[in-house]
């Protein structure tokens, strides 16, 4: 594996790396495509949790890039997985539009963790977009007889048919992006107020645009007190 100076940290550090084969591609939006592969012994060797994620490795004019990309319908029994693409420009979604079956690619295992705090939670909150769907529905596979909340910011209007792994008494509501995401926190931060809020007992998934994630965040701990250990949040992205 041809490495820049992020690949040298990672294995410094203890990464893992495997190499993956490409066993079939479908479209699940015309804005997303879906790429299956075979593992390559990943999940044996590193297990599987929820909103697992992992770094694969892209070359563009000699150059090594990587890009981070969140488990779909893990199979560790089979050694399979699949990963979703954002169809915009950049190496990953150039290698996603041309990437044949029998094609490989490297990906590295290094800086995913996840567990749900204990004890079990009243209600889970969850905010996010089209890119952090996958890992949604992860969490939602996990989070057994727990009602979810949710949030989703959308751009496109075939956004909203992605899969969403809801179950009955689930709440989720589709926003549009507008005002550069202000739309989303306005909705979000004025919903979770200290009436609907059980800051003790609940937790919080938060995973869209940085700044948007920031504010919501912010709005948690600073706003209502909850504490640091409730809430998961990462800005999936930059506007």
């Amino acid at each position: 594996m041809k490495r820049n100076w992020e690949g040298v940290v990672l294995k410094v550090m203890g990464a893992k790396d495997f190499t993956l084969e490409v066993t079939g591609r479908e479209e699940i939006t015309p804005d997303f495509l879906r790429v299956h592969v075979r593992d390559g012994g990943l999940l044996k060797a590193s297990g599987l949790h929820p909103t697992m994620w992992i770094r694969l490795w892209f070359h563009d004019s000699g150059k090594a890039h990587q890009r981070a990309y969140t488990l779909v319908n893990a199979s560790p029994a089979d050694g399979t997985f699949s990963m979703d693409f954002a169809m915009h420009q950049g190496v990953a979604a150039d290698w996603a539009r041309s990437v044949q079956i029998g094609d490989t690619i490297d990906a590295t295992v290094q800086g995913s963790s996840f567990a749900l705090p204990e004890p079990t939670q009243r209600r889970i909150w969850v905010v996010g977009d089209p890119a952090s769907i996958p890992a949604i529905n992860s969490l939602l596979d996990a989070r057994g007889t727990v009602p979810v909340t949710a949030w989703l910011e959308y751009q496109h209007d075939a956004d909203t048919s992605l899969e969403v792994r809801t179950a009955p008494g689930d709440v989720v509501t589709w926003i549009p992006r507008k005002r550069d995401g202000a739309a989303l926190v306005e909705d979000v931060c004025g919903s979770l107020t200290s009436n609907s809020v059980a800051v003790a007992e609940d937790f919080f998934w938060i995973a869209c645009e940085a700044s948007s994630t920031r504010a919501i965040v912010k709005h948690l701990r600073k706003g209502l007190g909850v504490d640091k250990h409730r809430i998961d949040a990462l800005g999936y992205w930059r506007a």
